[in-house]
């Protein structure tokens, strides 16, 4: 694989990590489903986030693109809910979630 085909990987991960958090964002807001185009939104969202994670996968190993996909989403959202929606972040849960990057970060260069 050349280095242009894993930079698109990552780019393609990027995106599919991006849609992802939107659509995450956007189940909050759906208000249970209460709410026509957040609903709406949330699953294109979602469709595309896994439409993109698909393509990524064509240049990385499934595990490290899945991790990577699953733990930033995870990370990125525990912030938006504690910045955005008022959500109470405890110590405990950012130390597990640092567990979950650790994780991420090992996996990546085990890969390597």
């Amino acid at each position: 694989m050349t280095n242009s085909q894993a930079y698109l990987g990552w780019i393609l991960l990027a995106l599919a990590i991006g849609l992802e958090l939107s659509a995450t964002i956007l189940l909050k807001v759906s208000d249970g489903f209460s709410r026509l185009w957040p609903s709406v939104m949330m699953f294109v969202c979602y469709a595309a986030s896994f439409t993109f994670l698909n393509f990524a996968v064509k240049y990385m190993p499934l595990a490290v693109a899945y991790a990577i996909w699953s733990g930033v989403g995870i990370t990125l959202i525990g912030v938006v809910g504690h910045y955005f929606f008022g959500e109470r972040l405890r110590l405990t849960s950012m130390v597990w979630i640092g567990f979950i990057l650790i994780g991420i970060i090992g996996l990546k260069w085990s890969d390597s």
